[in-house]
């Protein structure tokens, strides 16, 4: 069979970097091919060139054996060729409609878009509300955007950059549907994804890339996840493990009876959360996204505040009326979910991105004056320690791949080593070898006596890291339960809205 798509010595090189080396690669018509490698390793920027985002330096492109050259996005969608980017290209004071129509041809941005988004969205199993603005969606929601956007162009290659990074476990079970629909229709899928088991569930080829080499292929669903995982750091896969088995200490961080009522109209409330958060543990909320996550994370750090100060209590001191600085004062460190824009400002370096975080606790300040060699010093040892790829601290936070950002906004946090630590979303586009480093530092940190709480959809992640685990559904926390006297189906049927009374009747019903 001709492929759909052949690449022909593809190279790419930025200052400091060769981001991909002679790249060959074959994807057939109605193949699902999984393109890995660890942050860094030149996947993203593979597929931009292909996208026609970046212009490569090298090397030809064969679209159904014709050479061709991509200049633009718009070309490349002219030729058949959509894409679902690992970071959202989303105008957030825009309707979800407005920000299809921005990036469809015109012939398909006609009246009836409204209704096509509502057919196609609902179709796919990842409903959408066109009149809805961006600014007030969650993560997920906003991923289901990019999707279905591209879905409406009907594409005869699929580029997708970890598209499942933010779905539910349903979502991402009712994509997978769609993706090997779409492949029976002969609908060319290339596939980037750090989760090596839907990989090998979904993919039937395999491409594996490291320091921008192709270092082999293979039938991943031949493989193992650790092998896979093996293959692209070309060493052996270090687990995780809990230094010792500790009985937590006394409560550092209590939330009692938080509600809120958001300005979004489209926010969640939160209901009534209370809490405790131990020295020395790790205390783990499950959930879908959009059930209250970032409304419960901005009053945790502070960027939300309590009429009623003492609804969160650090150290014996009511700061609910305090703000991020003030709590980082008192060695309160968080990490939120959206790396780009929120954890890190995209134009300025990784050096003055952690000056930012770390300016009071590291003390990089003096009479008013940044510390700079103080400063660098910082980032660079946030850099070696969590094995972040960059060409160097001076340069741009944007500069750096999904993966490599995250460790790096995660590392800051750790870095200061804080009394209380809260992360949404720790490992979100990071390879399974950083994903099993950070998961090592987090409970490092608690065995030396931090109190971590991580908020996750991720439930292998939680049940990896986690000594309890809670869950919110609707703006609302279920009571603990130690990690390892439940089940990952007892905390998803939580995190579907089910109580413990429902979950009850059901097991007698059947």
């Amino acid at each position: 069979m001709q492929p759909l798509l052949s690449l022909r010595k593809l190279r790419k090189e930025f200052p400091g970097c060769l981001a991909n080396d002679d790249v060959d690669l074959d994807v057939l018509p109605g193949e699902i091919h999984a393109l890995l490698g660890e942050n860094g390793a030149g996947k993203s920027t593979l597929v931009k060139m292909i996208y026609g985002v970046l212009k490569p330096d090298n090397g030809e492109m064969v679209w159904n054996g014709k050479p061709v050259g991509v200049e633009t996005p718009s070309a490349a969608r002219s030729l058949g060729i959509g894409m679902v980017f690992q970071h959202f290209s989303l105008f957030e004071a825009l309707t979800v409609s407005e920000n299809i129509s921005l990036g469809i041809p015109k012939e398909l941005a006609g009246a009836d878009l409204d209704e096509r988004i509502v057919e196609v969205s609902k179709s796919y199993g990842l409903p959408l509300d066109p009149h809805r603005e961006v600014h007030s969606l969650s993560v997920g929601e906003r991923q289901r955007i990019e999707i279905v956007r591209c879905l409406l162009q009907s594409p005869k290659l699929l580029i997708m950059d970890e598209p499942t990074s933010v779905l539910t476990p349903q979502e991402a079970d009712k994509l997978f549907e769609t993706l090997e629909r779409l492949s029976s229709e002969g609908v060319a899928i290339l596939y980037i994804s750090h989760r090596l088991d839907e990989i090998r569930r979904l993919c039937h080829k395999a491409t594996i890339l490291r320091l921008g080499r192709v270092v082999s292929d293979c039938d991943p669903s031949k493989e193992t996840a650790r092998t896979l995982a093996e293959m692209m750091m070309g060493s052996d896969l270090t687990l995780p493990e809990k230094s010792s088995v500790n009985e937590p200490g006394p409560v550092r961080f209590r939330v009692s009876n938080l509600s809120t009522q958001p300005e979004d109209p489209f926010g969640v409330p939160l209901r009534d959360i209370s809490f405790d958060l131990r020295d020395g543990e790790i205390f783990g909320v499950a959930g879908l996204a959009g059930n209250g996550q970032t409304e419960l994370m901005d009053m945790l750090s502070g960027e939300g505040l309590s009429e009623t100060p003492d609804v969160i209590v650090m150290e014996d001191k009511p700061v609910g009326a305090l703000g991020p600085g003030e709590r980082r004062d008192l060695g309160l460190g968080f990490v939120p979910e959206e790396r780009l824009g929120h954890g890190a400002v995209p134009d300025m370096t990784l050096w003055e991105n952690g000056f930012l975080s770390a300016m009071r606790r590291q003390e990089l300040m003096q009479n008013g004056f940044i510390k700079i060699d103080k400063s660098v010093d910082f980032a660079v040892s946030v850099v070696h320690r969590f094995n972040v790829k960059t060409a160097g601290v001076d340069h741009n936070a944007s500069s750096l791949s999904g993966g490599n950002l995250q460790k790096f906004i995660v590392g800051r946090e750790i870095e200061q080593d804080p009394r209380v630590l809260i992360v949404l979303q720790p490992t979100w586009g990071v390879d399974a070898g950083s994903a099993a480093a950070i998961h090592q530092e987090l409970m490092d940190l608690a065995a030396k006596g931090t109190a971590v709480l991580v908020i996750s959809q991720d439930l292998d992640e939680l049940f990896a890291v986690s000594d309890r685990i809670a869950v919110i559904c609707e703006g609302r926390l279920s009571g603990s339960t130690l990690a390892s006297e439940t089940t990952v189906e007892q905390i998803g049927l939580l995190m579907g809205g089910l109580d413990h009374t429902d979950q009850t009747s059901e097991r007698a019903a059947s």
